[in-house]
Formats: structure tokens, C-alpha cells, sequence
């Protein structure tokens, strides 16, 4: 009791800095050029805190941000981050709080859905989250992927490997990324305050380390792809090279390029292991190498939440590669997208709008619908775990063969 939920100004911006710090387990000490450099990307007026006399026990911050969708498309999100409550007022429903006030004002804005990426699994879906996309990472065994064979460093399909520099990725690298988006559900958007960060300008929250830049360009000399990539310096006994690159970002918009760039990684010098970073659990690097058994998985996630905010947007905003009709029982605890649709869809186009007449084929709560909506779940599945009443039969199968993608969406930034 007593516990005040509000906005956050300017001159209380350090302290809820110093309070994200905390939650999130890092030191609490927050420097003049983290706030220099955070505060003119920060919109204050979506930021939350708890107050406990006067002292931050909570936070909470959204902002805009554009979601790719199936087909190439885009939907607005609200995308939630710095989610944190001191773990001395824990269990007082301090983040539901927050939360109906930030997902009632993204209603309201208009907003399609809310993103966020989950530190813990069973919070959000109460809040009507679900993940919509996972991700995994290889660690990749050199010596016995079998690309000695390979190790010309020149592409096989005509193009080139240069390297780079921060400047050039930051000019070449959001052409790429907007390509990648419009290629495949689930990428989320890169402002340049990102680029930069992620090239080493501004504010760095970990020690920063210069990595390699190698950019793929075609026969004709265009940018298609790059990679981001650091080294260490191990060696073994009798000066044997051990050295591991870790990838930190990857960009392919083409699969000459995304085959390139991992065989040109997996044939550095001295470099025996390869891991791969956050990828799309469809990624080609397995099959790709000689001997997809040397890349085994080393982590496996579930990486961007969706709450669908409004349906109709949500569903006709992507395209669909088979034509089909499904009437959806959309259930909603928080009254804020729940409701009877009837879903019409052609590779031509959509159409979706509430009905009240027409009996369901499908009931689920909007989580559900979260998890569906960019093409990764099977409806199929869900029914078999409960989680989708198949009130026709039937209409789950008609659902997957609806909203189900050839590759997997992927979402490559942690936000």
C-alpha cells in the first residue's frame, strides 16, 4: 500500500538508471556519459516508475518500434524494455500495474501489438504475450566441418569478401537490415542510435572490443550481407592455434551471401571453433558445411514476445500463401482485443473483420494469437498441448496451411 505508479522526469533519470542497473544484476552506478548519451533517445513520456517513498522500487519503458511482418510488411509495435521490481517488493503487483497502464495507452496510440524480449518465461503471458519467435546459436567444430578444400578465401559464386570498417557498416548496414526485414517476419527495427552503439560509438554498457568487418558483395559489386566478428588468442601445446570467432552480427539478404559469409568464417586462420551468435533456427549454416554434425546447438530460446493489440491489423497486414476462410474466438482477460473475427485470405490479399453470427472455428486466448501471428507455430500443436480449442474439425490444419511460413521469422536484436 501506498506504493505510487507514474511517470518519470529528466531530473529523476539517473536514479531509475541506477534502479534498471539493480534489477538487472549490474552494478549500481550510473556515469554521467550513460546518461549523456541515453536521455536524448529516451522518450520520457513513456517511461514508468514505482515509487516507495520517493525511492524507485519498479520500472518499466516502451517505445515505438516497426515489426516486419509475413510478406514484407510492418506493423507498430510497443515495445517494452527495462522491465524490472526490486526483489524487496516482489508479489505486490507492481509489474501488472505498469503494464495495464503502458498496453491501455498503446491501445489507445493505435499501436498493433506490443513486443518485448523475455528475461524469464512465465511471466508475460499473463499479460497475453507470446513468443512468436525463436532463436538458436551454433558452436561450430572447424577441423571437422570439412571445408579444408575451401579455403580460398574468394566466394565460389563470383562475388568478394572485403573487409570493413564501423563507418562503412554504419552507411551500407540499414540498407541491409530494411532488405532482411522485408524478407523475413519478426525482424524489428535499428534507429541509427543503434547502429552506432553497435559499431562502437557512444555509450557502451560491457567493455567494448573492436570486432572484423567482412561484407559480401556480388559480381557486380553490391553489398548483399556482412558480418560482425571477434577473435581470441588461444593457443595449445606445441603452438597449436585454438582460437574461437564469435560472431556478433550477420546480415545476408541473399543465400549466396549467407552461404558465403559462413564458409569464409569457418576458414579463418588459426580459428578452429566458430560460434555463431543469435540466429534463426532455420539458419543454413548447419546443412551448409560438408559436415552439418561439426555445428551443434549450444543454445536454443525463445526470443520476441507478440501481444496482439488489435487483431484486424494484425491479420491483414501479412500476406498468405494459400486461400482459406476461419472464424476466430479471440479470448482476452483485459478487454483489449478480444472478440469473434472471420479471417478471409488469398495470396490477393485479406480481409478481416469482428462477427457475431458466424460460429468459431478456432478458440484461443490472444497469447495464442501472439504465438501464431508471424507465421512460426503450428495451430496443429497448440491444439494438442490445449492451448487451441478446435471447435471444427478440422480448422487447425486449415489454420497452418493459412498463417504458417516457409522459413522461420526471426527477430536478430535484443532490445
Amino acid at each position: 500500500m501506498g506504493l505510487e505508479v507514474r511517470g518519470v522526469g529528466e531530473s529523476e533519470y539517473r536514479e531509475w538508471l541506477r534502479a534498471i542497473h539493480a534489477g538487472f544484476l549490474r552494478p549500481p552506478v550510473v556515469s554521467d556519459e550513460e546518461v549523456a548519451d541515453r536521455l536524448p533517445h529516451t522518450d520520457l513520456s513513456r517511461l514508468l516508475g514505482v515509487f516507495d517513498e520517493g525511492r524507485f522500487v519498479a520500472t518499466f519503458r516502451s517505445f515505438t518500434q516497426d515489426v516486419s511482418t509475413v510478406g514484407g510488411g510492418s506493423l507498430v509495435a510497443d515495445a517494452v524494455s527495462g522491465v524490472t521490481v526490486a526483489p524487496t517488493h516482489r508479489r505486490r503487483g507492481l509489474l501488472s500495474r505498469m503494464m495495464a497502464r503502458d498496453l491501455g495507452a498503446a491501445k489507445e496510440r493505435g499501436d498493433a501489438v506490443a513486443t518485448l524480449i523475455a528475461a524469464e518465461y512465465p511471466i508475460y503471458g499473463r499479460y497475453g504475450f507470446g513468443p512468436a519467435t525463436w532463436t538458436s546459436e551454433w558452436t561450430v567444430d572447424v577441423a571437422r566441418a570439412g571445408l579444408d578444400q575451401r579455403r580460398t578465401g574468394r566466394p565460389e559464386d563470383g562475388g568478394r569478401i572485403d573487409f570493413a570498417d564501423g563507418e562503412e557498416i554504419r552507411k551500407i548496414g540499414p540498407g541491409l537490415h530494411r532488405r532482411l526485414a522485408g524478407e523475413r517476419a519478426g525482424v524489428v527495427g535499428r534507429d541509427a542510435h543503434r547502429w552506432d552503439v553497435g559499431t562502437g560509438l557512444g555509450y557502451q554498457s560491457h567493455p567494448w572490443t573492436e570486432p572484423f568487418y567482412a561484407v559480401y558483395r556480388d559480381e557486380a559489386g553490391r553489398p548483399q550481407g556482412f558480418a560482425a566478428y571477434t577473435c581470441d588468442d588461444t593457443w595449445g601445446d606445441g603452438k597449436q592455434p585454438l582460437n574461437t570467432a564469435k560472431v556478433r552480427d550477420l546480415i545476408a539478404v541473399t543465400p549466396a551471401a549467407e552461404r558465403a559469409l559462413w564458409t569464409f568464417l569457418c576458414s579463418i586462420d588459426w580459428v578452429t571453433t566458430v560460434k555463431s551468435g543469435h540466429r534463426a533456427p532455420d539458419d543454413l549454416l548447419p546443412l551448409l558445411l560438408p559436415d552439418p554434425r561439426a555445428a551443434r546447438i549450444t543454445s536454443h530460446a525463445d526470443m520476441l514476445w507478440v501481444r496482439v493489440l488489435d487483431v484486424v491489423k494484425v491479420l491483414e497486414s501479412r500476406t498468405y500463401a494459400a486461400s482459406g476462410s476461419l472464424v476466430l474466438d479471440v479470448r482476452d482477460a483485459d478487454g483489449l482485443a478480444g472478440g469473434r473475427y472471420r479471417l478471409d485470405a488469398s495470396p490477393e490479399g485479406a480481409a478481416c473483420s469482428r462477427t457475431a453470427t458466424e460460429s468459431a472455428d478456432l478458440a484461443f486466448d490472444i497469447a495464442e494469437l501472439g504465438t501464431l501471428s508471424l507465421g512460426d507455430e503450428s495451430a496443429v500443436r497448440l491444439a494438442a498441448l490445449g492451448r487451441v480449442e478446435e471447435v471444427t474439425a478440422g480448422a487447425a490444419a486449415r489454420a497452418d496451411a493459412l498463417l504458417r511460413t516457409s522459413r522461420r521469422p526471426w527477430c536478430p536484436d535484443i532490445f
